[in-house]
């Protein structure tokens, strides 16, 4: 009798260690300021917004390559950019350097290749220091920009309203926009859907056998394509999808090809 009650004991304190310990980690998570605002000089700002921790449903049964539909579970909360990646903070990162193609402080920076954000992101880090800073992998991205919907879009599947929350083919009159002109996704993030496509941290396979499902970045040995998301203000309604995927070379360049930033949670930052 008293090894059962001594049994019992120790399980009943190692479940509220556990509960304690998810309790406190949920607390700190939920301590964490929701937006960032990260000051590059010269008045011009970067903004952020908290993504906490969950579960979803990535992909869907449109392309092939949005298949199969699989649960990933995103364990840590990360500050998700705002907007797109404007030319002003691209100018004030890379110095004078600007190729996009339809200027404009606020419009988003484009014509820009996956290894000039890397770049983009590292001399950020020096002149920001105190975060690491990089490019959301697909599953954040997708995860960031359905904000718990499961549809066509984040705001539904009626491509009627699409105008409301995307510069796209149908509205864009050939041009991206200045960032943040549409109605933002529920969890405060803008042109998700259109604009330009975003460069993601991933590898571009042709299905999801065989992803990460905790979130991670499909990378292998680095080589291959890198994902888009997002769409642009060139493409048509069933490729501004939240699902929708695109893969390129690394350093290729063109005028609907832009990328908004991740900053990571630093636990040892005021909150």
């Amino acid at each position: 009798m008293k090894i059962h009650i001594l049994v019992a004991a120790l399980l009943t304190g190692l479940f509220g260690l556990a509960v304690s310990g998810r309790a406190n980690a949920e607390q700190a998570h939920s301590e964490l300021a929701t937006n960032l605002t990260v000051d590059l000089g010269g008045g011009v700002p970067m903004e952020f917004v908290l993504i906490q921790p969950g579960a979803f449903q990535m992909g869907s049964t449109h392309r092939s390559d949005e298949q199969p539909i699989h649960t990933v579970t995103i364990a840590k909360p990360f500050y998700m950019g705002k907007y797109l990646v404007t030319q002003a903070q691209w100018l004030r990162i890379n110095g004078p350097m600007n190729a996009s193609n339809f200027k404009g402080a606020t419009n988003p920076v484009e014509t820009v290749g996956c290894n000039e954000c890397e770049w983009f992101m590292a001399k950020l880090k020096k002149q920001a220091p105190g975060r690491t800073y990089r490019l959301p992998t697909e599953a954040e991205w997708e995860y960031a920009c359905r904000a718990g919907s499961t549809s066509d879009y984040y705001f539904g599947s009626d491509t009627n309203r699409l105008g409301e929350y995307a510069w796209y083919g149908a509205n864009s009159n050939n041009k991206h926009h200045p960032v943040g002109e549409k109605k933002p996704n529920a969890w405060g993030l803008y042109d998700m859907h259109g604009n330009v496509w975003e460069w993601c941290a991933d590898v571009y396979h042709a299905t999801y056998a065989g992803a990460p499902a905790d979130g991670s970045a499909w990378i292998h040995d680095g080589a291959g394509q890198r994902v888009l998301r997002g769409g642009s203000w060139l493409a048509d309604a069933s490729y501004v999808r939240s699902a929708v995927r695109n893969g390129l070379d690394t350093d290729y360049r063109y005028m609907y090809y832009g990328f908004r930033v991740v900053a990571e949670v630093d636990e040892s930052q005021p909150k």
